[in-house]
């Protein structure tokens, strides 16, 4: 397992190779790829030190969190992968009683963590396709299906602008594909929707999901399995899991029209 220094240099290393390798081949000269991008994975014990956890437990109250590799067969084998992750835990509103009055219970969250180098944070520039698209099963106490949400960060100049849209699940305890355009996604503040809507930049600098049951009054045991983040465009927002007919899409319609 790689020290944070060796994934430090390493990281500083690959961004240095790549424009280098850019440079030579002229790589600006080409028309930009609109291909499917993986982001982020989910897969192993080290893919998961790249993301932090929170929840309102870290500030008083009493919910928990949790983000470990997963490696039940009967969760991943419709997706073939020995492991994914796990988002799971305990929403809870009361707090503890000394913070009566003084926190707000009920969230929980993962993110991916800076990733630095010598050269500055690496972004994930998203110029160039329209959609994230998230591989996902949701299971845990069905009330809480409905409180989940995408939080993106950008390079934008407010640090504490979070840029968010809800989750929409179709099945429970079946992975999924789920497309949220990126131009769908609301500006928040501190947790509160900004009433100026900016537009949102182009780099992003994190992506997560929160579970947010005090916004709707929901309490329980939550649990998401997450494998992958991927950035796509309108073509390539199609599922490669079970065929389902009602998830096709009519002449005319968009993924917009179907999935959010």
């Amino acid at each position: 397992m790689q020290s944070w220094r060796q994934i430090y240099w390493n990281r500083t290393r690959k961004q240095f190779f790549d424009g280098l390798t850019d440079i030579l081949k002229m790589t600006g000269a080409d028309p930009p790829s609109r291909a499917p991008h993986t982001l982020y994975t989910f897969n192993s014990k080290d893919d998961l030190r790249m993301y932090t956890t929170g929840c309102d437990g870290d500030i008083g109250g009493n919910s928990t969190v949790n983000l470990d590799v997963d490696e039940s067969s009967a969760h991943n084998a419709q997706i073939k992968k020995p492991a994914t992750a796990k988002f799971w835990g305990d929403m809870r509103l009361d707090v503890r009683p000394q913070y009566q009055g003084r926190v707000r219970g009920g969230y929980a969250a993962f993110r991916n963590k800076p990733r630095p180098t010598l050269f500055g944070d690496i972004l994930d520039n998203i110029e160039f396709h329209e959609y994230i698209a998230l591989r996902l099963r949701v299971s845990g106490d069905p009330i809480t299906h409905n409180s989940y949400f995408v939080n993106l960060q950008t390079n934008g100049p407010i640090t504490t602008d979070v840029w968010q849209h809800r989750l929409f699940f179709q099945k429970k305890n079946e992975w999924e594909d789920v497309f949220i355009p990126f131009r769908n996604f609301v500006r928040t503040n501190n947790g509160e929707l900004s009433e100026i809507q900016l537009e949102m930049s182009d780099k992003l600098r994190s992506v997560g999901i929160s579970l947010l049951g005090g916004n709707a009054g929901v309490s329980g045991k939550y649990e998401l399995n997450i494998d992958s983040i991927r950035i796509v465009n309108e073509e390539d927002a199609v599922s490669d899991l079970e065929f389902d007919p009602t998830s096709q899409k009519e002449k005319g319609q968009t993924w917009e029209d179907i999935k959010i």
